[in-house]
């Protein structure tokens, strides 16, 4: 709670001014049943329609100022709890971004959205009510059971027995829904889960003709989140009997006893009147609080779950003294051995003792979970090794500040992502500042202009979320290009150009090697085409390095490696080039 409370900032001031102006509603509204009580007593006892007059002058004087009041409460508590909303997800989102692989894998993507989404406005809505319901509700309860006290304290302690049952009857319908609440947030990151991976692969699902399974595990994921609702409110519905049984007891009790109080002189019926007012106060903030509870209840999953992401310390932290510069593009593995989940014994890479000089091109092939991709990630520092060092231009990647090294070492990945804005757009998420110049010729040596000048809008044309509207040989030359305007130091193509022909692989790879002839070049692939002109090749197996030379080398010496090669070329070659 109070890491989650720690979000108001300014929205402070609003929260009290709510509180200010309910405490001030509620005390107008306490006062007007016994203004009532006077009238009757004073003024229609007494027949004096002065009295009465100058009474209801006051009554009218302060139900505006309960209207003002109440108004001005309801706006500082709407301003507050958006405003709390707002600054919980923006703190969630900053986090977020501060966060590893790692910590991303720790909560899964639609987990986090459920947080971002489903939960905040939980907790929004929760606070609304914690501000404004939960501050007049109390309030209207003692202040009533005090004028109680004062009109009858004989009565009062029939209204203290109501309240007793109700304390307890609420409490245990909480303890059991907040821990159904907890799993239902649960089901929600499912939900969100199904939903996400059908629609960002509606593509698949549809060529796979697969539409029915979807529905039925989404039909599933779905009925988990109505039969925990369903548990949950059917224990919730109890709190109405139990306020209704509560509130007919103290009604029956004023009746009765407030009558035989009035025969034997002890009560007037003004405040016989006034008492019922009171008694209604005080039961329907009793109803008000219980409300409050089931948003609490519901909300206290939500603001865990919140908390959690809050407090989540990236696994990757900045040294305490930064090297800003990276001197070049050398690359140096020293006996390194890394797993996802670190003390697992799982280990990706194991022993990995490599040397690449600065301005080298390296090809790394290897099968599927070979440790290809891991490999890379650890030289832009995506996740820090379990043993041995990395080191980039001779200083060990944990001493460089991370925007610095990222910077110096670009990675296209094996997904490739574009996003939604125009291609220049795209490309200069590689350098904000670069000319329209410069991304030209990033695409030419990327070979993405020859497609790009084909489109009617050229270089303006609109790309669609996630690259939709561009085929994928298109989108990985475009992540390509994107990574050449950082000017690096070492760039990474991590499979970048699985889905483009091996004459346009050509091309690029000739480009490299006039456009950039300094940078390091590490590039993963699965063809040998795309390697075999490499100054050396390593061959990755089951996380180890099992040959690392020249092409001609490898094929003498490796078995592997002449097996991929053997394959490839009696089957044909790739699909454009000749065996």
């Amino acid at each position: 709670m109070k890491t989650v409370l720690r979000q108001l900032g300014r929205y402070r001031r609003d929260t009290w001014l709510c509180i200010a102006m309910t405490t001030l509603e509620v005390i107008m509204e306490i006062l007007l049943p016994f203004i009532t009580a006077l009238i009757i007593d004073q003024g229609l006892e007494a027949a004096s329609l002065p009295t009465v007059y100058r009474y209801g002058i006051l009554m009218v004087f302060m139900s505006f100022c309960s209207l003002a009041c109440g108004a001005l409460g309801g706006k500082f508590a709407a301003s507050a709890s958006a405003g709390l909303a707002a600054n919980l997800r923006e703190a969630v989102y900053n986090n977020i971004q501060t966060f590893s692989f790692s910590n991303i894998d720790k909560f899964s993507v639609p987990g986090l959205v459920t947080r971002m989404t489903t939960d905040i406005t939980n907790v929004q809505n929760a606070y609304m009510m914690l501000i404004r319901v939960a501050v007049r509700s109390p309030l209207m309860l003692v202040f009533s059971y005090v004028m109680c006290l004062i009109i009858s304290p004989k009565l009062s302690l029939t209204f203290l027995l109501a309240v007793l049952f109700l304390a307890v009857v609420l409490g245990a319908i909480m303890v059991v829904t907040m821990r159904i609440f907890t799993e239902v947030f649960n089901k929600y990151d499912d939900l969100n889960a199904s939903v996400q991976e059908n629609v960002s692969a509606i593509r698949v699902v549809k060529a796979f003709v697969r539409e029915d399974y979807e529905n039925k595990k989404f039909a599933k994921a779905s009925q988990n989140l109505y039969r925990l609702f369903v548990k949950a409110e059917g224990l919730l519905a109890f709190n109405n009997p139990a306020m209704m049984l509560a509130v007919y007891f103290c009604i029956i009790m004023v009746s009765w006893l407030g009558a035989h109080f009035i025969v034997g002189g002890s009560m007037s019926a003004g405040e016989l009147t006034s008492l019922f007012s009171y008694v209604m106060s005080l039961m329907m903030s009793l109803m008000m609080l219980s409300m409050v509870v089931v948003m609490i209840t519901m909300s206290m999953a939500s603001i865990r779950r919140i908390s959690e992401v809050l407090n989540e310390t990236p696994d990757l932290a900045e040294p305490e003294s930064p090297v800003y510069k990276v001197s070049d593009g050398s690359i140096d593995f020293d006996h390194v051995d890394f797993s996802y989940k670190h003390g697992s014994g799982k280990n990706a890479l194991s022993d990995i003792d490599l040397h690449i000089r600065s301005g080298e091109t390296i090809g790394v092939i290897g099968g599927t979970g070979s440790g290809k991709s891991s490999l890379v990630n650890l030289i832009c520092r995506l996740y820090d090794t379990d043993k041995g060092d990395v080191k980039v231009g001779g200083v060990d990647v944990r001493r460089y500040d991370m925007e610095t090294l990222r910077n110096e070492v670009s990675v296209v990945l094996q997904k490739n992502t574009l996003f939604s804005g125009s291609i220049l757009d795209n490309l200069r998420w590689g350098n904000p500042d670069a000319t329209e110049e410069e991304c030209k010729a990033a695409c030419r040596a990327a070979c993405a202009d020859e497609f790009i000048d084909r489109f009617p809008d050229g270089y303006n044309t609109h790309i669609e979320r996630g690259g939709a509207n561009v085929s994928g040989g298109q989108k990985q030359r475009l992540c390509i290009a994107r990574a050449l305007l950082k000017k690096p130091k070492v760039l990474i193509l991590d499979d970048s150009t699985s889905a483009v022909d091996t004459a346009t692989d050509a091309k690029i790879r000739a480009a490299f090697a006039k456009e950039i002839p300094g940078t390091t070049k590490i590039i993963i692939a699965q063809r040998i085409s795309s390697v075999e002109h490499a100054d050396r090749i390593l061959v990755l197996d089951n996380g180890r390095i099992n040959g690392f030379d020249t092409h001609e080398n490898l094929l003498k010496t490796n078995a592997i490696y002449r097996e991929i090669y053997e394959s490839q070329v009696k089957g044909g070659g790739d699909f454009d080039q000749p065996a």
